[in-house]
């Protein structure tokens, strides 16, 4: 059964019907169930994205916790990081989010965040896996013992944490007036992110929405890249628009299109909110092995510290913790900030984003220009039976004169380029990533690293 999903610590995903179906979802949440010490008054909070088969889980699910005995908190159709925020608001001791984030449509799964509203470890899928794996029954309770269930509003709370932040002044976003076209990706995003907006001072009417109907399906591929966002960059443009946001389908991740209809590639939206921060706040950063070195250019300006983790939220998020962090982030648009909470989130880097341009009165483009500039390659290969370990060691022996890190996949850190090649945590597919000053550099590093793999892949674009 485990062969046919794909797990690890972003979560467990799977193609509905193929692989992914009701008694697989309510196996794992059994097994999630088991790690809580039992108590009468204990709760779940569980939330889902626009997907179609997310309500079926979604209420499967929830049906499964209360006939255990658990209190069930459903908070709808949110986004991850709102349910993150969602679990210790109501004190819940843990938090079920439905969802295969950038996944196509057919995809479904699932992510189990701790009492504190962050991900749970790598231990705990450990053993949640082995319960599964055991296939016991499932402990029902009596009917006099059945938990409660009630739906609750989850979003308010999110938006009013993000108002309180000291930094972040609506009176001031409200004077600029912004015109903002939203592509929600046909999921939670569409809900959110305009919600967040007019809480900031943005004039209902000044929002243009795109992708907005939660149909089930996605008119536009889940990651906001530059090639799927092309009705965004048309729209912002007929719009006369001062910005453009996209998120993916559980809304943790924001991409930007500026107000000449250019896409600002999401490596630099973390890039954004580290350099807004750092006006008001001294401290360390921390982001992935695979994210642009134009966060390393921007700490030097400010004299700040940039650490780099394994790729994955929760290994970004455990690296905050150990450095003491006051921002974090992933290229793909992840932007994580302490002082709301331990998650990548597409609201927060909006709220930065709209601060940082109103206090600075200039537009997006001016900020992107102002910014490091480098061109960056993302390719990936499909592998098959392949021995990913044993290419990976290879390719550590070929380049061992060089500046490496092996502690996910491999990284070759050049003076003004770098090339990371790891094993996805989400698809069955090996990523190679590599940046440079010029597109020359880039292509280059990446390309010997492809040349090195083909004789055992099949190499893709994205």
């Amino acid at each position: 059964m485990k062969k046919q999903l794909i797990v690890s610590i972003s979560g467990l995903r799977g193609i509905y019907g193929e692989g992914l179906d009701l008694e697989i979802a309510m196996g794992f949440a059994t097994g999630f169930a088991f790690l809580h010490n039992k108590n009468s008054n204990g709760s779940f909070v569980i939330g889902r994205d626009g997907r179609s088969t997310g309500r079926i889980l979604s209420k499967a699910m929830a049906s499964l916790l209360q006939a255990m005995g658990w209190q069930v908190i459903d908070v709808g159709l949110v986004t991850t990081p709102t349910i993150a925020m969602a679990v210790p608001y109501y004190e819940a001791v843990g938090g079920i989010m439905i969802t295969a984030s950038h996944n196509p449509p057919e995809w479904n799964g699932i992510k189990f965040l701790n009492g504190s509203g962050e991900f749970i470890s790598a231990e705990d899928w450990r053993l949640i896996e082995a319960w599964v794996e055991r296939e016991e029954d499932i402990p029902y309770t009596s009917y006099d013992k059945v938990g409660d269930y009630r739906v609750r509003d989850a979003l308010t709370h999110h938006i009013e944490a993000i108002l309180a932040l000291p930094y972040i002044h609506k009176d001031t976003i409200r004077a600029r007036n912004f015109k903002i076209v939203v592509d929600g990706a046909n999921s939670v995003g569409s809900i959110a992110i305009p919600a967040l907006l007019e809480a900031l001072g943005v004039l209902p009417e000044r929002i243009v929405k795109i992708h907005h109907t939660m149909s089930g399906n996605f008119e536009r591929p889940g990651e906001p890249l530059a090639a799927h966002l092309e009705k965004l960059r048309e729209v912002v443009v007929q719009e006369g628009a001062d910005l453009g946001l996209a998120v993916d389908p559980d809304g943790d991740r924001l991409a930007l299109v500026d107000n000449n209809g250019t896409y600002v590639n999401e490596e630099l939206t973390q890039v954004i909110a580290a350099d807004f921060l750092w006006g008001f706040r001294s401290g360390p950063f921390v982001t992935n092995l695979s994210s642009s070195m134009a966060i390393d250019t921007v700490a030097e300006k400010y004299g700040m510290k940039v650490y780099r983790s394994s790729v994955g939220e929760l290994n970004v998020v455990q690296k905050m913790k150990a450095v003491g962090a006051i921002l974090g982030g992933e290229g793909n648009g992840g932007v994580i900030l302490p002082e709301v909470h331990y998650g990548r989130d597409s609201l927060v880097g909006t709220a930065l984003l709209l601060q940082h341009l109103a206090n600075q009165e200039i537009s997006l483009a001016q900020l992107r220009g102002s910014l490091p500039q480098y061109v960056m390659i993302k390719e990936k290969m499909a592998l098959g039976s392949a021995d990913v370990g044993a290419i990976l060691a290879r390719l550590a022996a070929k380049y061992a004169h060089e500046n490496i890190s092996t502690e996910d996949g491999l990284r070759v850190t050049r003076e003004d380029s770098w090339v990371h090649i790891r094993a996805s945590n989400t698809e069955p597919i090996l990523r190679i990533y590599g940046e440079g000053k010029s597109k020359v550099l880039a292509e280059d590093l990446v390309g010997s690293f492809k040349d090195f793999i083909s004789p055992w892949g099949r190499a893709q674009r994205g």
